[in-house]
């Protein structure tokens, strides 16, 4: 079992939570595939880093990383544009998506990167545990069916963010309006 985790770049320090949380994935040996960008990606690496955790893929779209704190082996994902915009970037979560078993995402209650993680996740038939770092709390989905519930209690800035990403980046199952909500 491969585990994904992911975030906000706004986020670059771990609660006590998801430090806990880590160790504990630590102690059963999960492998892990992370993304190489400041925030969450950066502050988990130190925490593995810190615990000279080995079992760590970075991953990085096009040919260089911006992050490894722990030199581990990199996954260089081919991106056919140099423009490092959304897209760019969601080329290596998306790669990450298709190998994790599932996923840790710790969300602001902003990032629409981080819900669009989320629902590559849940669109492949795989659990996310989402820690919502205002409510300091963890939330657990499996289903499609669960991430409508999620997703209706978000704002509606986060909803339009996710709607207008869910349709403009390739190869993500791309949801309508309505299988959203």
């Amino acid at each position: 079992m491969k585990v994904f985790i992911g975030g906000s770049r706004m986020v670059s320090v771990l609660s006590s939570e998801v430090r806990q949380r880590l160790d504990e994935m630590l102690a059963n040996h999960l492998p892990i595939v992370i993304g190489d960008a400041p925030g969450v990606d950066k502050s988990v690496q130190r925490h593995l880093h810190s615990k000279d955790y080995r079992d760590v893929e970075v991953f990085c779209s096009g040919t260089r990383c911006r992050n490894n704190v722990g030199n581990w082996p990199t996954r260089q994902v081919a991106v056919d544009s140099s423009k490092r915009d959304f897209e760019f970037y969601a080329a290596k979560d998306l790669r990450m998506s298709e190998e994790a078993s599932f996923g840790l995402m710790i969300w602001d209650g902003k990032s629409a990167g981080t819900l669009m993680n989320v629902l590559r996740l849940i669109k492949q038939n795989k659990k996310v545990v989402i820690f919502e770092a205002p409510k300091h709390s963890f939330l657990e989905l499996k289903t499609e069916s669960e991430w409508k519930d999620f997703f209706s209690s978000c704002n509606d800035e986060i909803k339009l963010r996710i709607e207008k990403l869910s349709g403009t980046v390739p190869k993500v199952a791309a949801p309508t309006q309505a299988s959203l909500l």
